[in-house]
């Protein structure tokens, strides 16, 4: 039956309900002829308790999975309206920055540039999904926005292009707010739902009434928050009342400056005796002379306020009776305490706590300690971006998965491996500094205190420092005895290879020649001195005689007089070498055949320069 299924209804069902357990939900019924087939009334009654224990138990759960799903279908509105609130949140210049550090730090490149490894026992395996994930889906330009997505709403949904010969072709980024995820027991539109498939997973797309199969479509979350599943909880999630007061705090701030921050003049007209009624248009008209008449601009009609320097209702006029009273224009200071942002920094401080980022990654404060503070920092906020990299890595092996199952590697599904880079150095050196301490803590349990007996046994040592277990010690005392083995044949290596041939092309310029007496150079001696056979151009002939007759056989050179063979002493059988390898061959010039050629030319040039 299963041959006759097309690859799409394979793929279904290989992410179907319970597809990992490799069973159908278990169904729970109380049949009288199975408990019927007995005759021991005791078996019976066993059998029927446990039958009817069983119903009840199948009752409970699918009260709680039905509840779970309720849950979850109530939580949809809270959903949007926090999916607006993250959007809104960006625009704060702190979390704008928190979500570019979520994205760079989970995506770091590893000293080949590569941001994803793949790892595989199989080359073709690695290949195949090396060029799934560079070539098809971009995985450096799109995990980075994938990422910083998942992290700001806390889901990303991709639109899988599937091709049923060639797997995935590329990948469409869905919006997050329009999709809605629907595992069992949540309830879809009947003209979507089906017998067969009422209980399997799907993605609605609302806005385009698109209904998606499980694996059409990646669906990155972080779950965090069982409050909010089956979707992911956003890293902004716990941020956002705490960014509520910032905003308050701050407009309240900007407020109070711009209303207290300017400095106000207080006028004090002398009014004498006048009337009480007159008093205030006096203090009116007294008012309206300290006022600049306003300019009207004769071309345009427009009104240059800039001669309105002073207005009325930015300072105080203030009616005095007494002719002794002093400094008749005052000065009333503006707000004194605007350097008082001590709420505000309390605020910014829970809402960084919130999102989990240092400060100093920020750039809020400076790096104190020689960077010992950081570093400890540094590793807290690791552990933050491993949690991030376990969620990507999650769905990313699953688009493997899919890719390998269409191109028919049905039996490989499971042979690989996918990584990201851990962006902390300082846990790395951590790790390795634990190491060298149980290392350290190993060799003085199993050393020997000179009365022949250890503190520890060298496996209670392996087993309890270093947390081996009885397996892998056995393992390990195995690759010892092989290691060993290794290195005996290791030192037996001169014996067994006698010639490598490296150095082939180099004796046979500089060697020693069959016949040939190596003499050590005299103490003392001309080093200097050419060689006797050496002296003007024609040396290079090997010295005078008749130049068209044909060189004789090649004697083995004289030592020069400092006793010491160099090239020069061997011209007599000098070779031009151009390629030499131990499978080719060698591949040479003789020189030596050009010695007669050139003898002629120096004979015909000292004719003609002595004549």
């Amino acid at each position: 039956m299963a041959d006759n299924f097309t690859i799409w209804q394979r793929l279904t069902k290989v992410f179907g309900p319970d597809s990992t357990l490799g069973q159908q939900p278990p169904v729970y019924k109380f049949d009288k002829k199975e408990l019927l087939k007995t005759t021991d009334k005791s078996e019976f009654e066993k059998e029927k308790l446990q039958a009817q224990q069983t119903m009840y138990l199948g009752q409970q759960w699918g009260k709680v999975e039905n509840n779970l799903y309720s849950q979850a279908i109530y939580y949809e509105p809270t959903r949007l309206g926090s999916y607006y609130d993250y959007e809104s949140m960006e625009y704060t210049p702190e979390i704008s920055a928190a979500l570019d550090i979520y994205a760079e730090e989970s995506t770091t490149t590893n000293e080949d540039g590569h941001i994803l490894q793949i790892y595989s026992e199989s080359n073709r395996i690695k290949g195949v999904l090396t060029d799934l994930f560079n070539n098809r889906l971009d995985i450096s330009t799109n995990l980075p926005m994938w990422t910083r997505n998942t992290c700001k709403y806390g889901d990303n949904f991709v639109y899988l292009k599937l091709d049923s010969e060639k797997g995935i072709m590329g990948c469409q980024q869905l919006p997050n707010i329009e999709i809605e995820r629907l595992e069992r027991g949540m309830k879809i539109k009947p003209s979507h739902n089906t017998t067969e498939d009422a209980k399997s997973l799907k993605f609605v797309w609302k806005v385009k009434d698109m209904e998606m199969n499980t694996w059409e479509v990646a669906h990155f979350r972080l779950l965090g928050d069982d409050r909010k599943l089956p979707y992911g909880t956003s890293m902004l999630e716990k941020a956002r009342r705490t960014w509520k007061q910032l905003l308050l705090s701050e407009d309240a701030m900007l407020v109070y400056r711009t209303s207290r921050a300017p400095e106000r003049r207080v006028f004090k007209v002398y009014v004498g005796n006048m009337d009480d009624k007159d008093v205030e248009p006096y203090i009116q008209r007294i008012a309206n002379k300290f006022k600049r008449d306003q300019v009207v601009d004769s071309k345009t009609g427009n009104v240059d306020l800039r001669m309105n320097q002073m207005a009325v209702d930015q300072d105080y006029f203030i009616p005095v009776r007494d002719p002794a009273q002093t400094s008749p224009i005052e000065t009333l200071a503006g707000a004194q305490n605007l350097s008082e942002i001590a709420d505000i920094e309390y605020i910014q401080k829970k809402l960084l706590t919130a999102l989990r980022v240092p400060k100093a990654f920020l750039g809020f404060e400076e790096v104190v300690g020689d960077g010992k503070n950081l570093a400890l920092q540094d590793i807290r906020f690791a552990r933050t971006i491993n949690r991030i990299q376990k969620s990507m890595i999650q769905e990313l092996n699953k688009i493997a998965i899919i890719h390998l199952f269409i191109l028919g590697f049905e039996d490989e599904l499971t042979n690989f491996t996918l990584g990201l880079t851990n962006p902390s150095t300082q846990a790395d050196l951590l790790k390795i500094e634990n190491w060298k301490e149980k290392i350290l803590l190993y060799k003085d349990a199993v050393s020997d205190p000179g009365n022949g007996i250890q503190a520890v046994s060298t496996t209670w040592a392996k087993k309890h420092i270093l947390g081996f277990s009885d397996e892998e010690i056995k393992l390990d005392i195995q690759q010892q005895r092989i290691e060993k083995a290794v290195g005996a044949e290791l030192q037996k290596t001169p014996e067994v290879i006698i010639h490598t041939g490296i150095f082939d092309n180099i004796d046979r310029l500089y060697g020693k020649k069959p016949g040939e007496v190596a003499t050590p150079p005299a103490e003392g001696g001309d080093m200097g001195a050419p060689p006797s056979d050496m002296g003007s151009l024609g040396g290079l002939g090997g010295g005078g005689g008749d130049m068209g007759a044909p060189p004789e056989a090649p004697e083995a050179p004289e030592a020069p007089a400092g006793g010491e063979i160099t090239p020069e002493s061997r011209m007599n059988d000098l070779n031009l070498i151009l390629e030499d390898d131990l499978i080719s061959g060698r591949d040479e010039i003789d020189l030596s055949k050009g010695r007669t050629s050139i003898n002629e030319i120096e004979t015909k040039l000292n004719e003609l320069l002595n004549s």
